[in-house]
């Protein structure tokens, strides 16, 4: 379509004439510049009063520059066709050297190829587009490019943690351009796109209302508007008229309506109440308040129908645009170049000659080139465009803008335009004056709402006929209406009634079983089904988190730890076994105690026979009395030695007697329980069936762990899992049952005395409440989880709905152990040092009583047989 129509335009244009050309004049190098604006345009207006003004004062304050600029003049009045026209006109009738404009984006985007072809630079300081960079070499935006304030745009919307945006733009070039920079840097701040509503520049006011109602709708309640005045304007009063301009409401302009607010009607300014928008910061200078007070003055007197509080920033633009140029064609005018008339070439796209300008690319390396400080601020152009400055964030209260914030590409959003007060960038909504949203109120809206349509959150619920001990699934018969009840049910009612505003509700049932028993559903169709939002609009349960499920939901924070486990059946030994009188004292302790009471009836009667000469006898009777001693050492001992060992003795016996009577008789009256599985590796290698919950992600689980699918039994309930695993893996059940922490706890609870856990417990996430992606509750439902975690409103609910009895299952059960020689060890320590003390006492007692005794024994002139003899008379 650009072909045809620059065809068509340079064909109505190419008649013959005369070319004029650029003489000097005493001393004077004319260059001609051609201007192509939609002169009855507001920004078409204010561009010509601004660039007539700055031609005036250049010269005014360059007197002896030896160029000038002549303004060439064509009206485009707002036409494609007619400002492509204008612009060959004037590169064949005139031989412009540059051309100023045209206007929009649509027609930029013809004349600048026309301006490629001719080699003459194109100029717009109002075409803003981000499209048009880099198109072609011979065009400059000296406008910064709407991409440029995105940035600006997606921190308002992180600072109040808006989650979904909606964004209302003209379905034309200025307002297709901006879009795909727009949504990547709301996606950077984690703001999603709801909605994209794209109105023709003639858009109907039924069309209007009935995008409006549209919107109205959906839960989005910010909206971000790109569109030219006349259109922009007609939407405000239409969503005034439908209610959108309301408490709860979010709008933020772009800069190409916030800089024309001066031109709104009073009934546009009203409807437009609260609004947000960025527009470009200009630095407040003498210069510039007295180029405004000169403008609106004369601006008034030529076009008495407009009366501007403000000059645009387009005027700005035009103005320091007029001021580059003027500056380029002085040092290009300086060379002093040979003059050289535009020759003619065939170019072979179209069937007639077209001249191109030698002096085009002096003067555009001069005008890319050029910088200075202008009304708008620094002049500096990279990349062909204007370089990207700070954005100034207004609300419109009353009959005015009111600054809020300033926007920079290093500071983020702050109060202040001193960008030394922090060396950091921020968002935070603390940043911000106080601002007044529609609906004059003061708090920043959440962004969404339920939909005015009174249509409730509709929350799907698993209705299963087992496994309902945490949330429960019932119908009445006669009214058919459902009830929800249980530990899930009750979260999720204190969790909505915690959020800071009012969220209506419904439970939706999602049957994961037909009538006759079948398998009817899963939690991932669940979850699929919530991600699609055409029946459910959030899933609540047992749901736990999984890295397939985040990619269909976001998760809210988890409310109940996560973890897959294991029971088996527990088996138990038999308490009958004729041994089982050995084995609460283990061997070792059983050899020490029985040495240590050889050792001390030794002690006795070695002490003894000296007291009590009626000990003596036969070699028969010294072992009976040895073993006798230690019970009853008889009616004669007085001695302290002797008692001495008897309190040791009777001290360790009687710690051993009580606790070996206690070990026992535990071992006697409670049976000892054993897993009858203990290693996963056993159940895998063995080919046994396991068992998992119908409908749960955990088939594909064990799967992952080695189990293959044909081995892995799915359940309803847990007396269908009870019964498999009575059966066992032989008898057509399982070996174990696999499930998440919290219905192993429960399983346990109504079979504590059957089964057991079976480690490990592989990790999870945990169970959470489910909503479609980016959606804009989830955040606000996550922090209340939290919330009510801190507080201990969780903890309260969980007990208030545990109804089943504390049960010690095998777990709680202790069972007895062999007691050891370490908790004696000490005991036999002491005894044993008593019983050796004693006898060394007496034993030197004798030696200093008989002393000839020590000399016998130890005389190695005697026959060692006699040594020994008189040993054993010693202990007769």
């Amino acid at each position: 379509m650009n072909f045809l129509l620059l065809q068509l335009s340079i064909s109505l244009l190419l008649i013959p004439s005369l070319s004029t050309e650029q003489n000097s004049t005493d001393g004077i190098m004319n260059f001609q510049v051609g201007v192509v604006l939609d002169l009855t345009s507001p920004v078409g207006r204010i561009g010509q009063s601004c660039l007539i003004m700055a031609l005036s004062d250049f010269y005014s304050v360059h007197s002896n520059y030896t160029t000038r600029l002549n303004l060439q003049w064509r009206d485009s009045n707002e036409s494609v066709i007619d400002a492509a026209a204008g612009a060959l006109g004037l590169l064949r009738d005139v031989e412009v050297d540059a051309i100023i404009g045209p206007q929009t984006a649509t027609q930029v985007n013809f004349v600048m190829d026309i301006g490629d072809i001719a080699h003459v630079p194109i100029i717009s300081f109002s075409a803003t587009s981000p499209f048009l960079i880099p198109r072609t070499p011979y065009f400059v935006q000296t406008a910064q490019s709407d991409a440029d304030q995105v940035e600006a745009i997606a921190s308002i919307v992180k600072a109040f943690q808006w989650s979904q945006v909606a964004i209302i733009y003209e379905d034309t070039e200025y307002g297709t351009g901006i879009i795909p920079y727009l949504s990547n840097a709301l996606q950077d701040v984690n703001a999603r796109v709801s909605y994209r509503c794209a109105l023709p520049k003639s858009a109907t006011s039924d069309l209007l209302s009935k995008e409006l109602y549209k919107m109205m709708t959906m839960q989005t309640r910010v909206f971000v508007v790109h569109m030219p005045l006349l259109l922009g304007s007609r939407l405000f009063l239409k969503s005034k008229e439908l209610g959108m301009m309301n408490h709860g409401y979010a709008w933020i302009v772009t800069s190409g309506l916030t800089d024309l607010f001066s031109l709104m009607n009073l009934d546009v300014v009203e409807a437009m109440q609260g609004v947000l928008g960025v527009k470009p910061q200009i630095p407040k200078s003498k210069e510039l308040e007295s180029f405004t007070n000169r403008w609106k003055r004369t601006f008034s007197q030529n076009y008495e129908d407009i009366k501007p509080t403000e000059v645009s920033i387009y005027g700005l633009w035009a103005y320091d645009t007029l001021w580059a140029l003027a500056m380029a064609a002085e040092r290009v005018g300086n060379r002093q170049l040979n003059e050289i008339k535009n020759a003619s070439v065939f170019n072979s796209a179209f069937s007639f000659p077209l001249r191109i300008s030698e002096r085009g690319p002096e003067l555009l390396k001069e005008i890319l080139e050029t910088m200075f400080r202008g009304l708008a601020g620094d002049f500096y152009l990279r990349n062909g465009h204007l370089e990207r400055n700070s954005y100034q964030i207004v609300n419109i209260v009353g009959k005015a803008e009111r600054e809020v914030g300033i926007w920079t590409p290093s500071h983020g959003i702050t109060k202040e335009p001193n960008l030394n007060l922090t060396n950091f960038y921020s968002t935070s909504k603390k940043n911000f004056r106080s601002i007044i949203w529609p609906g004059d109120s003061v708090t920043a809206p959440k962004g969404w709402e339920s939909p005015v349509s009174g249509k409730k959150l509709r929350i799907g619920v698993p209705e299963k006929s087992g496994f309902n001990e945490f949330l429960k699934v019932e119908k009445d018969l006669q009214t058919n209406a459902t009830k929800v009840s249980g530990y899930f049910k009750e979260l999720f009612d204190s969790v909505m009634a915690a959020l800071p505003y009012a969220v209506p509700y419904e439970y939706v049932l999602y049957p994961f079983e037909n009538s006759d028993g079948s398998s009817a559903g899963s939690y991932n169709d669940l979850i699929y089904q919530d991600s699609l939002q055409e029946k459910y609009d959030a899933a609540m349960g047992d749901i736990t988190i999984t890295a397939n499920r985040s990619i269909y939901v976001d998760s809210t924070f988890p409310y109940a730890e996560g973890g897959i486990t294991s029971v088996v059946p527990i088996t138990y030994e038999d308490a009958n076994d004729k041994w089982t009188f050995l084995e609460p004292l283990n061997k070792e302790l059983r050899l020490i105690s029985a040495m240590f009471y050889i050792f001390t009836g030794l002690a006795l009667w070695i002490l003894g026979k000296r007291i009590d000469t009626s000990s003596r006898g036969s070699a028969g009777q010294h072992a009976g009395m040895i073993s006798y001693f230690p019970f009853f050492p008889g009616q004669g001992i007085e001695r302290t030695l002797i008692f001495l060992i008897l309190v040791g003795w009777a001290f360790v016996a009687s710690l051993l007697t009580s606790t070996y009577t206690a070990n026992l008789s535990s071992r006697l009256t409670l049976q000892r329980l054993q897993p009858a599985v203990t290693d996963m590796k056993e159940l895998i290698k063995s080919g046994d069936y396991v068992g998992c919950q119908q409908g749960s992600f955990l088939v594909d689980f064990l799967k992952g762990l080695g189990f293959e699918e044909s081995k892995i039994r799915t359940y309803k309930s847990a007396h269908e899992c009870d019964e498999a695993l009575t059966k066992g893996s032989r008898n057509e059940g399982i070996s174990a049952y696999f499930d998440v922490m919290l219905h192993i706890r429960a399983l346990l609870f109504e079979f504590c005395q059957k089964y057991k856990i079976l480690g490990p417990t592989y990790r999870t996430d945990g169970f959470a409440f489910a909503f479609p992606k980016s959606s804009p509750i989830v955040a606000d439902v996550s922090r209340a989880i939290i919330e009510l975690t801190e507080n201990g409103r969780i903890f309260e609910i969980s007990q208030l709905k545990s109804s089943n009895p504390a049960c010690v299952g095998p777990d709680g059960s202790i069972t007895p152990s062999s007691v050891t020689l370490q908790s004696f060890q000490v005991l036999f320590a002491i005894t044993g040092s008593v019983t050796v003390s004693c006898l060394l006492v007496s034993l030197l007692m004798y030696l200093y009583q008989n002393p000839g005794f020590l000399q016998r024994i130890s005389d190695f002139n005697v026959k060692i047989w006699s040594r020994i003899d008189a040993l054993c008379r010693y202990f007769k």
